[in-house]
């Protein structure tokens, strides 16, 4: 249990911010000044058996109110002077044995009051410079108890929250901004014992009702025994940043979905063939029944199994144009289950008439019950299509060599997929390596330079990687990671 404990260092910056302007404030050197005199005089003029002198470290202790270190160091030098001017006065003739060993005390006292108010000014001043940094900083700041009471609110918290910190300060810091935390709350303070950090993102609630997403550093703070004390909090606004990202978000995915369109535009001779190889199976079945069907002893075994082929190529046909309308539909990002082996197996015949067009060899290496990734279907098929297709131009101009292309996917390591497109064209100019993802960098005549780029936003948004390599013995090979889905990691 984190026990109920104020930080030493804000405590003190509290104490010098809170410190109210009274009229003692104001009227303390005046005050010092009558006291010293008093004691003085009584020391002076007064016979008593006792060191009435160690109460000028009264006036010591005021001087700190109103003077620097060099002013207290003055005062402190006319209070054991006016000590040894008192004991001169009164006992000029006495043994230094009695009288002075007073006057030995009250000077000890002096000065060691002296020093301990020297330290506490410099030590007050610095945790004041402290105080005043922090409400510079533009990141709201406040300190919290083991009961997340709060302590210190800056100015930053005061402009982000519009709470004043006299109405902050003594409220529970959750209620009062209504935090909406990422995972329980339990779970949040279990981790910040642990490991005396956490990092994440809240959402809070502003003095006039509205809401403010912030990146959210607690920071636990201990006593000498080691045990907690309090928390230091720093929220920094992000919602003008998260603002930004859905905006950019949205942008990449209307470009990627651009850049879809015109992907099918170029693979429209394959298009067309694949829908129609379905097509003329059905045409040719119907003419087959009609024909059977005009026999007098009609054969219904034929006219049966020719009617589930028209049925099979029909659902075929209707396949086909299923998978191209979810490629070319504008949408945001669907996140689920995907099989990565079953999209490679999907986007193949897109591209097979430019197989055959290029006389391109076309191998697949699968992993076998490969496990399924979390992400959007369509934007996964649109990256290995564009892979497929610039492996399949690359090799274009290939004439010495057979133009092989092979498409592997395998299990890196435990929480990981890897897919790889490998071609035997003349591969990259190393020059060039660090350019090929960047936007509108292209090697090809007609290239928009667009593919790779939106590729790896893609991927990096689902929490992979995709790279480049040279191969050793000619050609390329485009890759990359994924991890697997949750549920099987779990």
């Amino acid at each position: 249990m984190m026990r109920h404990v104020l930080p030493t260092n804000f405590q003190l910056a509290e104490r010098e911010v809170a410190l109210p302007s009274h009229w003692l404030t104001r009227f303390l050197p005046l005050v010092a000044v009558v006291f010293a005199a008093a004691v003085f005089i009584i020391d002076t003029f007064v016979v008593i058996d006792i060191a009435i002198a160690v109460l000028y470290v009264a006036v010591v202790l005021m001087s700190i109110s109103f003077c620097n270190r060099r002013g207290v160091l003055v005062v402190c030098a006319c209070c054991m002077g006016l000590t040894v001017l008192a004991f001169a006065v009164q006992h000029p003739d006495e043994p230094v044995s009695l009288a002075g060993s007073r006057c030995v005390v009250s000077l000890s006292a002096i000065a060691i009051t002296t020093f301990l108010a020297v330290w506490i000014q410099s030590t007050t001043a610095a945790v004041r410079n402290q105080a005043r940094l922090l409400d510079l900083t533009h990141d709201a700041i406040f300190v919290r108890d083991s009961n997340d009471v709060i302590l210190y609110w800056n100015r930053a918290a005061e402009n982000l929250y519009g709470w004043p910190a006299e109405l902050a300060v003594g409220r529970v810091s959750h209620q009062l901004v209504q935090t909406t935390f990422p995972a329980p709350y339990d779970e949040i303070i279990s981790d910040l014992q642990r490991t005396g950090f956490w990092e994440g993102d809240l959402v809070h609630t502003k003095r006039d009702g509205s809401k403010v997403a912030v990146s959210s550093r607690w920071s636990l703070r201990r006593d000498q025994g080691g045990q907690p004390s309090g928390v230091l909090e720093t929220n920094t606004d992000i919602e003008e940043r998260r603002r930004s990202q859905e905006t950019l978000a949205k942008a990449q995915s209307d470009l990627a979905h651009v850049y879809r369109v015109a992907t099918l535009g170029e693979l429209t001779a394959s298009i067309a063939h694949e829908v129609n190889q379905p097509l003329a199976a059905i045409v040719t079945s119907g003419e087959a029944c009609l024909r059977w069907l005009g026999l007098d002893a009609a054969p219904l075994d034929r006219v049966k199994r020719s009617i589930e082929r028209m049925i099979s190529d029909g659902r075929r046909a209707s396949e086909v144009v299923r998978r191209l309308r979810a490629l070319s539909q504008k949408g945001d990002l669907q996140r689920g289950p995907v099989n990565l082996n079953e999209v490679i197996e999907d986007s193949i015949p897109l591209i097979q008439r430019d197989v055959a067009q290029h006389h391109v060899s076309l191998g697949r290496d699968l992993a076998r019950a490969v496990p399924d990734v979390v992400g959007d279907r369509i934007q996964l098929q649109q990256v290995i299509i564009n892979l497929l297709v610039n492996a399949i131009q690359a090799m274009a101009s290939i004439t010495d060599r057979p133009r092989e292309l092979v498409v592997r996917t395998h299990l890196k390591g435990e929480d990981e997929i890897l897919l790889a497109v490998e071609d035997s064209g003349p591969g990259f100019d190393p020059a060039i390596e660090a350019d090929l993802f960047n936007a509108f960098f292209t090697t090809k005549p007609n290239g928009m330079g667009m593919g790779l780029s939106i590729g790896r936003s893609i991927i990096e948004a689902h929490g992979g990687r995709l790279w480049a390599s040279r191969n050793d013995r000619g050609g390329a090979t485009f890759q990359f990671s994924l991890p697997l889905h949750s549920e099987r990691l779990s």
